[in-house]
């Protein structure tokens, strides 16, 4: 994510901000917290690959991490930030025009 903010000359990002859910990226002055969610972590559906050892297991903490991403996108809205989530997948070359829509907020 760094070289795509470099690239693109995006710049007053912070990390280790303290807001609640620890976002990957700050922009402070904008209101804009960035959250780059792992695909196995999170439940995408790019990735339908459940271990077969501890499925029950995985499935439980994806689920979790699903919920607990809600409540704290939830959580910064109502404080007034701009929530994007990347997945994973999506930092591939393949995939940088949904990229580049999702953090147009931060080029502007």
């Amino acid at each position: 994510m760094i070289d795509i903010f470099k690239e693109l000359h995006i710049k007053g990002w912070r990390r280790t901000y303290p807001l609640v859910g620890k976002p990957d990226f700050v922009f402070p002055k904008k209101r804009v917290v960035v959250f780059v969610d792992g695909c196995f972590w999170h439940g995408h559906d790019c990735r339908n690959v459940t271990p077969s050892a501890n499925a029950d297991f995985w499935n439980a903490k994806r689920d979790y991490n699903r919920k607990h991403d809600q409540i704290v996108t939830e959580t910064l809205i109502k404080k007034n930030w701009t929530v994007i989530r990347i997945w994973e997948c999506e930092l591939k070359k393949k995939n940088r025009e949904k990229l580049l829509e999702k953090i147009s907020v931060i080029i502007k």
